[in-house]
């Protein structure tokens, strides 16, 4: 597939919102645009985990990564007819960082309900990739059969579960090894973490 350096970003209410905060500070790197939409739910954990003064109307490139970027589109999470939402909008795949458990259900059983779960379907159903990194323990019956379900449609399940092998030493580091490996399974040659061996 060619690339368009155009990707979509999901974040959820799920904890863990330095690792969207650390996903989104790589992405100018290889993408020309991101389109994000945020649940509410995600900007309530902004607050709380980061202390981020932010807000829907104030979601930006400069609250969230400190400085300007015009490539950052933020899209309201009830538009559906922003780009995401049409299969004929190409783009280079879609990460939800971090994934809800409830954001997953929905995802995996097919019934969309807002602008993030309805890219996701998109994604989907026109083979592009999807990256869920799920943020939950432990897993019960129906987290587990519902990653299932959306791997079996196609979507990655990509806990959040840092590496420990390169003796990180700070959060910062440890969030980042799954960052890396994000970007690995988008097919990008990251350099945020070396490769096992090297």
């Amino acid at each position: 597939m060619e690339r368009t350096g155009k990707l979509v970003v999901g974040m959820t209410g799920a904890s863990g919102a330095l690792y969207a905060i650390r996903f989104l500070q790589q992405a100018p790197r290889y993408f020309r645009e991101v389109y994000l939409i945020c649940s509410e739910q995600a900007i309530q954990v902004l607050q709380t985990e980061l202390e981020l003064t932010v807000t829907r109307e104030t979601l930006s490139a400069e609250t969230l990564l400190g400085k300007p970027w015009e490539g950052l589109k933020v899209l309201e999470p009830r538009d559906y007819f922003s780009p995401p939402a049409s299969g004929s909008f190409r783009h280079d795949g879609m990460v939800i960082v971090p994934c809800s458990m409830g954001t997953l259900g929905r995802i995996a059983n097919g019934s969309s309900d807002d602008l993030l779960t309805r890219a996701a379907d998109v994604c989907l159903k026109e083979r592009r990739p999807l990256i869920l990194v799920v943020r939950e323990m432990p897993f019960n019956r129906v987290h587990l059969r519902n990653m299932l379900l959306a791997a079996e449609a196609g979507a990655t399940i990509l806990p959040a579960c840092p590496a420990f092998y390169h003796r990180p030493r700070t959060l910062e580091e440890a969030v980042d090894t799954v960052i890396a490996r994000i970007l690995q399974h988008l097919g990008i040659q990251q350099e945020l973490m070396p490769e096992w061996g090297t």
